[in-house]
């Protein structure tokens, strides 16, 4: 167990982690654009992050919980946050004589949205880890 910095941080380095896996899925469609046959992937983790937003920031105050009149019955909760990142076949372009679908312009616009959103999260990090860093610092002046 270590330092939790803020509540969001765990968020943000998941949503990073899901950005991460999606540049990968990006630069494997781009790459394969000349493969014949081949269908773009891509991947939808929206609803995870929502999902994991959620429990993060629930009131707990106003959350019932579930009681366990037996130690073998589930927790009921527990497993229900355990979802995954979907992955999908994007197929709205119209396909080559080789039966590629790959469109280098939608990938390269997708490639640098996701870029775009990546870098916000780590901006957003190094501001969450400065804040931090500042409180500590604070806190050694004044004793």
């Amino acid at each position: 167990m270590g330092i939790n910095i803020s509540r969001a941080h765990d968020l943000m380095q998941s949503a990073m982690d899901y950005r991460a896996a999606r540049q990968d899925m990006i630069a494997g469609n781009i790459a394969n654009a000349d493969t014949p046959y081949y269908r773009p992937r891509d991947l939808r983790f929206e609803e995870v992050l929502a999902q994991k937003s959620a429990t993060i920031f629930a009131d707990k105050s106003q959350t019932l919980t579930m009681t366990r009149t037996n130690g073998a019955h589930l927790d009921g909760t527990e497993n229900a946050s355990d979802s995954k990142p979907t992955t999908f076949f994007r197929d709205g372009h119209m396909a080559r004589n080789d039966g590629n679908s790959v469109d280098l312009d939608v990938e390269t616009t997708e490639m640098a949205k996701n870029s775009t959103m990546f870098n916000a999260l780590t901006a957003a990090l190094k501001k969450d880890s400065a804040i931090f860093k500042s409180v500590i610092d604070a806190s050694g002046k004044t004793s």
